[in-house]
C-alpha cells in the first residue's frame, strides 16, 4: 500500500535527499491563472461578484454575504454542549500559549542621549479564512482568531464558504466558534474570492450589504485549498499573508521502541485530510517498518474516510523510509522539513532539541499530531512543502510590526556627526552629510 524507500548505506547530501524523499506536487503555478480573473472580478464588482461566484463554486447564492449577528448567536445556542466545552478548552489553552509569545518592548542606550527603542505595533485589521470543504474546521477559527486577539489587533473579520445545506450561511459550528470568541464580522464567502474581498474590500450590491460590504484588511491568514493559496500569492504585497499553505504532511521519526499501532494511526490521521496528504515514516528498524505497514493494511480500510486515506498512503507523496540509525534519520527529517514531526524514539526530548526544520515537533508517544490540531495550545497553522526551512507556524508575530524609534540629543548626534559625513561622502551621497552638518553650522 505504502512505498518503501531504502536509504541505508547511502551518504546523500541535503540536495540529494530532497531529490529522493516524497513530496506532494502542489501545482500553485497552474492555480494562479484560474485565481487571477476571480480576484479581478471581486475587485471590479464587489458583492455582486461574490454572489455570482458563490453560486458558481458553492452551489448556493447567499442572501446575506455578511452573516447576521442573530445567526451567529443562534449557532452558539444550538451548539452541542460537548463540542462547546471542547472549543472553550482549546481557546483557553491556545490563548495561554500565544499570550506568552507577545514580545516585550525595549530601549537600547548607545551613549548619553542616544536611544533606540523597539516597539511592536499590531496591524489594524485582519482577514481570517476558514475552509469548508471536506471537513468543518472550527479549530481553525480558534487558531487564527485567538492569535490575532492576543497580538492586539482591533479589527477581525472571518470568511468561510456558504453552505447549501445551511441556507447559504457558513457551517453553524464555524459560526458558533466565532460567537465564543466574540467575533461578529463573519462572511459567507469562500475560496479565492474571499481572499480578494479581504485584499480589495467590497462594495455592497443589495440593501442588506450596505454601501460597503467589507473594508480591506492589512493581513490575510488561514489555510485553504489550492486556489486560496494561489490568491494569497497574487495579493501578497498589497496585504501581508501568513504563508502559501500546501497539503498537510506528517513525518514520524521512530525506532524499535515505538508502538507500531500508534505510528500507523498517526499516519492515517493526517492521510484523512486529503488524498494528496503526505504520511512519512523514517526508521532504522526493519521490524517496526514491517509492523507499521501491516497495521496500515488492517486499519486504513476500516476508517471512515478509507478511500481518501488509501489514496494518500498509496500516493507518491507517502513512504516508509529506512535509514541506518537514528542519527541518519535525524538528518533525513531535517532535510524533509515536515509540517508535523513526531519523534517516537528513546530519549526523544533530547533528539527533538536537535531538530532544525519542522513546523511543529511532537515529542514522545503521548504527543500525537491530533493533540496539536486541537488541545495542545500550540498553533496548527504550520509551514508545509519544506517551507519549515525558512518559515514558522502562525503566531502573534504574523500580526505585529516591529518599529524602531530613534531619539538622539544634540550632543549625541554631534558625537557621530563626522563619522556619518565620512560614510555618506564615501557612498557619494553628500546631501546626507549636509543634513547633519547643517545642524551644527
Amino acid at each position: 500500500m505504502i512505498q518503501r524507500i531504502d536509504l541505508r548505506g547511502r551518504e546523500l547530501s541535503r540536495t540529494e535527499l530532497l531529490g529522493v524523499l516524497p513530496r506532494p506536487e502542489v501545482g500553485v503555478d497552474e492555480a494562479v491563472s484560474a485565481a487571477a480573473p476571480i480576484l479581478a472580478d471581486v475587485k471590479a464588482r464587489g458583492a455582486a461578484a461574490l454572489r455570482d461566484l458563490a453560486e458558481r463554486f458553492d452551489g448556493v447564492r447567499p442572501e446575506h454575504l455578511r452573516v447576521p449577528r442573530e445567526e451567529i448567536r443562534r449557532a452558539l445556542d444550538e451548539l452541542d454542549p460537548a463540542v462547546r466545552e471542547g472549543l472553550s478548552e482549546a481557546i483557553r489553552r491556545v490563548r495561554a500559549v500565544h499570550a506568552d509569545q507577545v514580545p516585550t518592548e525595549h530601549a537600547t542606550t548607545l551613549a548619553p542621549g542616544a536611544v533606540v527603542r523597539q516597539r511592536w505595533i499590531p496591524v489594524q485589521r485582519v482577514g481570517l479564512y476558514v475552509p469548508g470543504g471536506r471537513a468543518v474546521y472550527p479549530s481553525s477559527v480558534v487558531m487564527n482568531v485567538v492569535v490575532a486577539q492576543e497580538a492586539g489587533v482591533p479589527g477581525l473579520a472571518v470568511a468561510s464558504p456558504p453552505q447549501k445545506d445551511f441556507g447559504g450561511l457558513p457551517h453553524p459550528t464555524i459560526l458558533a466558534a466565532c460567537a465564543l470568541l466574540g467575533v461578529d464580522e463573519v462572511y459567507a464567502v469562500g475560496g479565492a474570492q474571499a481572499v480578494g474581498m479581504f485584499a480589495y474590500g467590497a462594495a455592497g450590491s443589495a440593501p442588506q450589504d450596505g454601501d460597503v460590504l467589507c473594508e480591506p484588511v492589512d493581513v490575510v491568514t488561514g489555510p485553504g485549498n489550492l486556489y486560496v493559496t494561489a490568491a494569497k500569492r497574487l495579493v501578497q504585497g498589497l496585504v501581508g499573508i501568513d504563508a502559501e499553505a500546501g497539503t498537510t504532511e506528517i513525518a514520524v521519526l521512530a525506532d524499535g521502541t515505538a508502538d507500531a499501532g500508534h505510528v500507523a494511526l498517526d499516519l492515517i490521521s493526517q492521510a484523512e485530510h486529503d488524498p494528496m496528504a503526505a504520511s512519512v515514516l523514517v526508521t532504522p528498524s526493519v521490524e517496526l517498518a514491517g509492523a507499521v505497514e501491516a497495521r496500515l493494511g488492517d486499519l486504513a480500510g476500516a476508517t471512515k474516510h478509507s478511500e481518501r486515506v488509501l489514496q494518500a498512503l498509496g500516493g507518491s507523496q507517502s513512504a516508509v523510509v529506512l535509514v541506518d540509525d537514528v542519527e541518519h534519520g535525524l538528518a533525513v527529517v531535517d532535510a524533509y522539513g515536515a509540517e508535523h514531526l513526531e519523534i517516537q524514539t528513546q530519549d526523544a526530548p533530547a533528539l527533538a532539541d536537535r531538530v532544525r526544520s519542522a513546523g511543529a515537533i511532537f515529542v514522545g508517544p503521548w504527543a500525537p499530531v491530533p493533540l496539536g490540531d486541537y488541545m495542545a495550545g500550540s498553533n496548527h497553522v504550520l509551514p508545509t512543502g519544506g517551507s519549515a526551512h525558512f518559515s514558522s507556524g502562525l503566531g502573534v508575530h504574523a500580526f505585529l510590526k516591529s518599529v524602531q524609534v530613534v531619539e538622539y540629543t544634540r550632543d549625541a548626534l554631534a558625537e557621530v556627526a563626522d563619522r556619518i559625513v565620512a560614510v555618506a561622502d564615501d557612498e557619494d551621497l553628500p546631501a546626507h552629510g549636509e543634513a547633519v552638518r547643517a545642524r551644527f553650522a
